[in-house]
């Protein structure tokens, strides 16, 4: 189990019916201070590996990029103010299907608010939200209309972070997705929207698939909004230069892109020995995929990006949060009928989400094209995401 101080408090059985196994309990973060030194320890004691010449980015993350953010998180990174800054929010943990799951709810002062739950993906956390708190609850204090406003429960993922470690194998984005609709009804709603990117683009058409989620909006999309198999030359002749230009980068990521991918989904066990002894293999396996999924144009603060990886570190969910993948890969639950509910896609700069194959399968009604942002939407391009969740929920309220 994770060292982390788990400090919980009364059970909120005003939120929730009183039956065993139902309780939802406050959830404060306090990271022992022998981890922080250890984790230190490590930095500076740290084994660092040759490197070529000359090669940049093109064999992964280079030594003097990991260095110097690995020197930042032992000498200047302040992991107890973070801690402050997440212990103001409301959080709580509960356990679901055998599962601790921790999540932020964080409800609108609005009477008309929507519940909506918004999914995070890998290597991210739910963190990446933190932007979107404020204008999404809140959007009167925000230059926006209050009748947009929403209660937010942000879970982490079954395995990620303080959801984590995984007790058990068969955690795939199926089973996180009924886990998330026992969530909002053990919070009393009835009635809610679905949001994610990465896994969360799994997760939440999953959910869409239940009566109670009348909604769905994903972003950094792929199964089920990309072809299934190989596109014909003819069908190729037909497509758009925005449809091209997503499909080659389709094609470039399964032939160099996915190699953390076939690792996580084939021997995550092997992959956690390293990245649980070693923060700076940990650091470096995070680090890169911000690096090269980020939009052209965006900057990741590395002290949120440092904040992420310690995370990882002081839960020690490397394994299980690469579990996920193992699971989705051999799964046999995966659910192919078309999905009815109303569906809505923000594709940011670097998707590779295609409409004409997303209509197949998926109740589209609202698509958005950006030529900005990146993979981590909710961190890159928070005020664009906001925009296009008000527009769709309008339609779904």
């Amino acid at each position: 189990m994770p060292s982390v101080s788990l400090h919980r408090g009364p059970e909120l059985t005003a939120m929730v019916p009183s039956v065993a196994g139902m309780s939802i309990q406050k959830f404060h973060i306090d990271v022992p201070r022998s981890d922080l030194d250890d984790l230190r320890a490590r930095l500076g004691a740290a084994r660092w590996p040759d490197e070529l010449p000359g090669t940049g980015w093109s064999r992964g993350a280079p030594l003097g990029y990991v260095r110097d953010l690995a020197e930042r998180w032992r000498t200047d990174h302040d992991w107890r103010a973070w801690e402050t800054r997440l212990n103001a929010l409301p959080q709580f943990t509960t356990e679901i299907d055998g599962q601790n799951i921790h999540f932020v709810h964080v409800r609108s002062a609005e009477p008309g608010a929507f519940p909506l739950v918004l999914t995070h993906g890998w290597p991210g956390s739910y963190l990446e939200f933190l932007d979107l708190i404020g204008p999404l609850t809140d959007p009167a204090a925000h230059g926006g209309d209050p009748a947009d406003a929403f209660h937010l429960v942000i879970p982490s993922l079954p395995g990620f972070g303080f959801s984590g470690p995984t007790r058990e194998a068969g955690w795939t984005t199926t089973r996180t997705a009924a886990a998330w609709d026992v969530l909002m009804r053990r919070l009393g709603y009835e009635a809610y929207g679905a949001q994610g990117g990465d896994l969360g683009a799994f997760v939440s058409p999953e959910l869409g698939r239940f009566p109670g989620c009348l909604g769905v909006h994903v972003n950094a999309a792929s199964w089920g909004f990309i072809p299934q198999g190989e596109v014909s030359e003819a069908e190729r002749a037909t497509l758009t230069d925005l449809e091209r230009e997503r499909l080659d980068g389709l094609a470039a990521f399964k032939a160099d892109g996915r190699g953390y991918f076939e690792v996580q989904a084939t021997r995550p066990q092997t992959l956690a020995y390293a990245l649980s002894d070693s923060p700076v293999g940990q650091l470096a396996w995070i680090a890169e995929k911000f690096h090269e999924w980020a939009g052209p144009t965006s900057a990741i603060d590395p002290d949120w990006l440092l904040t992420n990886v310690s995370l990882y570190w002081f839960t020690r969910t490397a394994a299980s949060s690469a579990r996920m993948y193992y699971e989705n890969m051999h799964a046999t639950s995966w659910d192919p009928s078309p999905l009815t509910t109303p569906t809505a896609v923000s594709a940011f700069a670097g998707d590779v989400s295609v409409r004409r194959y997303a209509d197949r399968t998926h109740k589209i009604t609202q698509w958005a094209d950006h030529p900005t942002g990146g993979h981590f939407a909710a961190l890159e391009s928070p005020a664009l995401l906001t925009a296009d969740l008000r527009t769709f929920f309008r339609t779904i309220r």
